[in-house]
Order: C-alpha cells, then structure tokens, then sequence
C-alpha cells in the first residue's frame, strides 16, 4: 500500500531482445527499492509490452491498445529507473519507441539510469538518453549506475560480485531519486506543471 511518504517507482527494462540482460539489473535494483520503506515498485519490461513502432502523428484521436495499456502504469509513477545496454554507442530503439509515445506521463518526473555495456559500461547510452528526457520535461538526476564488462562482474545468480560497491551504489542512486522524486511530486501538487 502506498502512503504519502512512499514513492511509486517504475523501472524500465530498455532491451527487448532475447538474448538481453536486462532483467538482471532490472531485478537488482527493484530489489534494492523494494527493500527501502520510501519506494512501491512496478518494473515495465518493454518486451510485455509489445507496443507498436509506427506513430500516425497527432491526428490520431484513439491510441493503440498497448499505448492504453501503458500509460496508467507510467502516469502513476513519481520517478523512474530505466535499466538500459549500449546498442552501437546508443540506446535500443524500442526504449525511444516508448519515450516517444508519451509527454505528460514522464513530464516533471526524476529519471535514473542503470547502464551495462562492454568498457564503457553503456554510458553512451545514458548521455544520449539525458538529452531525450530533458525534451519531454523529464529530470535525469546526477547519478547513474553503470555495469562495464559485465559478463564479468555478475556471478552465475544474477548477483554482482563486487557487492560492497554496487550495494554503496545503489543506496546513494536511490537516496538520489527519492530526493528528487519527493520534490518533484510535492512541486506538482502545489504548482501543475505545464508544457
């Protein structure tokens, strides 16, 4: 249940490919979330989600039945994580698709980033994804957690190895997002918010 002190937090799996390791970290650190008294967590894997790559424009008055589906589950979050890989020094196209079905959904709301890559960790992925959400109003904050090589620094369960640095991570992460989500709601419950 949630109460005025909790935040509700989406976490979104970027990668749809079948081979991905998104849901790794994804679990990782809803995991993490779930086990502080601050967060209700909803992770959005955007293979289940299954929406549709081609947008008509804004003459369209019915959106899909996917776009439907989807939009409550992000209107309701105060904050997000998206947990995204490095595709060819971006971010995977099914994670823009769905940046750019919604506005208002992600619209002064904090966004953090949970990376992987090869030596760059997917950092390319993030900075890119700075700029995308600043255009839908969205607030990255400051700090992002990033898996370099990480074929190498998560054991057989799905668990990092280095525990005693990701767990330092991921608690200064969502220290970070709880801030920034509480600001955020309190700033839009006293001031909408407008475009």
């Amino acid at each position: 249940m949630t109460t005025p002190a909790c935040l509700r937090l989406a976490v979104v799996i970027g990668s749809t490919r079948t081979d991905r390791f998104g849901p790794t970290p994804a679990r990782w650190i809803a995991e993490h979330a779930s086990a502080r008294t601050d967060f209700e967590v909803d992770v959005v894997d955007l293979a289940d989600t299954r929406l549709p790559y081609v947008m008509n424009g804004d003459d369209d008055k019915t959106l899909p039945a996917e776009v439907a589906a989807l939009s409550p589950r992000l209107a309701a979050a105060d904050a997000f994580v998206v947990v995204t890989p490095v595709y060819n020094r971006g971010y995977p196209a099914a994670l823009k698709n769905a940046i750019d079905w919604f506005f208002d959904e992600w619209c002064a709301k904090p966004v953090g980033y949970v990376s992987y890559g090869g030596m760059g960790g997917g950092l390319f992925a993030v900075e890119q994804l700075r700029q995308v959400f600043n255009e839908v109003h969205a607030v990255s904050i400051r700090n992002a957690i990033s898996f370099a090589n990480f074929w190498d620094t998560w054991d057989e369960n799905g668990r990092p190895i280095d525990t005693t640095a990701t767990d330092g991570a991921a608690k200064s992460f969502l220290d970070q997002l709880a801030w920034w989500g509480h600001a955020l709601r309190d700033a839009r419950a006293a001031r909408p918010y407008t475009a």
